[in-house]
């Protein structure tokens, strides 16, 4: 009897956060293979060993996650995921949630939770747009630092470097140095 492949997926928001917990329960879910990556949850076309998943499952085999929200963080893509799987013949199955799309209960229950986790990530954005809100009310919001020196931009093209000795050396967008040139001749 040929016992069906189960290949797990493993993620983390950051590279920070750790990944072995995940890798072990899949482990202990006689997962033969697990993916892994740490990349962000918002958008779907980012992650690379999602997508060789999805591309390369089979009829018949599951695709295995801790939880629903290491798949995505929006109903729309948790369907496109599942989509996927049903038009390969494939299965979902979540080890900490009664997700299992072999059964209908299992489907129901995992349109449910793709509701609540998309909730829970629009609670987050809401508070976080308060909270910045409230800084900024108290003029303690900066916002986030720069990454590009526009003075030192500046500074270079005064000395008469060229914009694309700049842009190599610098690893910025030439359209960022034309930007600072402007602002030189305005």
């Amino acid at each position: 009897m040929n016992i069906p492949t189960r290949i797990g997926y493993a993620r983390t928001s950051t590279v920070e956060q750790n990944l072995n917990a995940q890798i072990a329960t899949l482990e202990a879910a006689a997962c033969t293979m697990v993916r892994t990556e740490q990349k962000s949850g918002e958008r779907l076309d980012d992650r690379r060993e999602l997508s060789t998943i999805l591309d390369f499952i089979h009829d018949g085999e599951t695709l295995v996650v801790t939880r629903i929200d290491r798949l995505a963080r929006s109903m729309r893509d948790l369907q496109i995921i599942v989509d996927r799987l049903k038009q390969k013949g494939a299965h979902l199955v979540a080890t900490e949630q009664p997700v299992d799309t072999s059964t209908a209960a299992g489907k129901a229950f995992f349109d449910m939770l793709g509701v609540f986790a998309e909730f829970e990530t629009n609670l987050r954005r809401e508070r976080q747009a308060e909270g910045i809100a409230a800084a900024n009310t108290k003029g303690i919001y900066k916002g986030r630092t720069p990454k590009i020196d526009m003075d030192d931009i500046k500074r270079r093209l005064s000395k008469g470097e060229r914009p694309i000795d700049i842009t190599r050396d610098m690893g910025v967008a030439r359209s960022t140095v034309y930007k600072a040139k402007s602002q030189i001749t305005a």
